[in-house]
């Protein structure tokens, strides 16, 4: 059978499992369908109300509790599954010189165990140091301060595609050394890219990510010889300069900082300004203490955190929840549940920038997977909410919130919103 109606029979097989899982009430194939659940929580619940370890006919456990959670993540006997260890068809695409595409959800430290994922988190690691990022942050308030001042001139916009995209990209893309010519197509890689961590549904979805791998990594590639010959003060000359790292994991690593930097902070800011707008005692405390934003966004990050779960296997035999688990068991770990986890949060459902203990969430992961990317992520996003909020203080929905697709990633696809502010406000503004 050739490899085109292979794939199309596999994806069509698994879509029907899936759907059939999810009509008998399996939680994991009701997890897994696509579009995602508007809102998961009640799924989420519906598990922990099961145990502590529940089963999936998908073949895999699925935990919503904290405590198992947070052991997990910090167990040196626990690794991660590649997604193409789980996938139905094979994702591996070639360019037309019959070069493998590197696929950064596959083939990073992401997704790598020790000793490797060590190595390779190594070379990048002195980037976000908290020392290194207190040095970005007069560059990321300027960059804000711009995009703000770019929807100003709207007076509606939608607050995801006008600014909380334009944020981060331009910030990690700052830090690659990638001109600003170049954002756009660093937009559209990195949501084709995220698009594809539930894995495609046909063949459409097959060929996009291909299509987005090739010119993904064709761009790098020459970005990378760019800076063989001319190299800058950015991450990616960097990592150039690292002779003994191979181009395979030099590309797979700047791909994943893209991809990781950005879409993570995008829905990030969109979810914070969203709780905003829909806690009218949030915004007047904010407006009144810009540096209440913070909170905000670390209570964002356990209220309803942009990556929703993720999934680890026992290295070797283990006992947790009271179960054996054979060697390669999949858990997922369902981050945004154990983030609302009634045994550590007081009023979990409840949205409390106050509480004093919503640093203990698992938005990030835990243990040598923790995000590396996760103080850049808190400074750009606090940084946003704050500007945004003292600008626009009667900023406003305009319309409804749609949804993202996926159901590892939540967060607004669309937020209309309107700034409150008349085109004569305006122009006083600016005499």
């Amino acid at each position: 059978m050739p490899s085109s109606w292979k794939n199309t029979v596999l994806l069509a097989v698994g879509r029907v499992v899936v759907a059939l899982r999810a009509a008998t009430g399996d939680p994991g194939a009701r997890l897994f369908r696509k579009p995602a659940i508007e809102d998961p929580y009640p799924l989420y619940e519906s598990v922990r109300a099961k145990g502590k370890l529940v089963p999936s006919k998908l073949g895999l456990l699925l935990t919503a509790e904290h405590s198992i959670a947070a052991e997990v993540l910090r167990d040196p006997r626990w690794g991660v599954m590649a997604p193409s260890e789980m996938a139905l068809v094979d994702e591996t695409a070639y360019a037309p010189d019959s070069r493998v595409l590197v696929n950064p959800l596959q083939r990073s430290f992401l997704m790598r165990n020790p000793p490797d994922h060590t190595r390779l988190r190594r070379y990048v690691g002195g980037w976000f140091t908290p020392r290194a990022l207190r040095q970005q942050m007069p560059a990321i308030e300027a960059v804000v301060g711009r995009h703000l001042d770019l929807v100003a001139e709207k007076g509606a916009f939608d607050l995801v595609d006008d600014f909380a995209k334009k944020v981060p990209v331009q910030v990690i893309a700052d830090l690659l050394g990638v001109p600003a010519s170049d954002h756009d197509s660093f937009i559209r890689w990195g949501s084709a890219l995220v698009n594809s961590i539930d894995g495609v549904r046909d063949t459409k979805e097959l060929k996009l990510l291909q299509d987005t791998l090739a010119e993904f990594d064709a761009f790098l590639m020459d970005l990378v010889e760019h800076r063989r010959r001319h190299p800058g003060d950015d991450l990616v000359s960097d990592l150039v300069a690292h002779d003994e790292l191979a181009l395979e994991d030099l590309v797979a690593t700047t791909e994943l900082l893209l991809v990781a930097g950005f879409e993570t902070t995008v829905n990030l800011i969109g979810t914070a300004a969203n709780a905003v707008l829909g806690h009218p005692d949030v915004r007047r405390r904010l407006i009144a203490e810009p540096e209440y934003a913070e909170r905000v966004v670390e209570e964002t990050l356990r209220w309803d955190p942009p990556v929703q779960y993720v999934v680890r296997v026992p290295l070797e035999p283990v006992e947790v929840g009271g179960q054996r688990l054979e060697t390669g068991t999949p858990v997922l770990m369902l981050l945004a549940a154990a983030n609302r986890d009634p045994a550590v949060f007081a009023d979990p459902h409840r949205f409390d920038p106050d509480r004093a203990d919503a640093r203990e969430h698992l938005a990030f992961s835990s243990g040598i997977h923790y995000c590396l990317g996760a103080n850049l992520a808190r400074m750009e996003a606090t940084a946003a909410v704050r500007a945004l909020f003292l600008r626009f203080p009667e900023l406003r929905a305009a319309g409804p919130v749609s949804r993202r697709p996926s159901p590892t990633i939540r967060g607004a696809r669309h937020l209309p919103v309107n700034t409150g502010v008349t085109k004569r406000s305006l122009a006083v503004d600016k005499r």
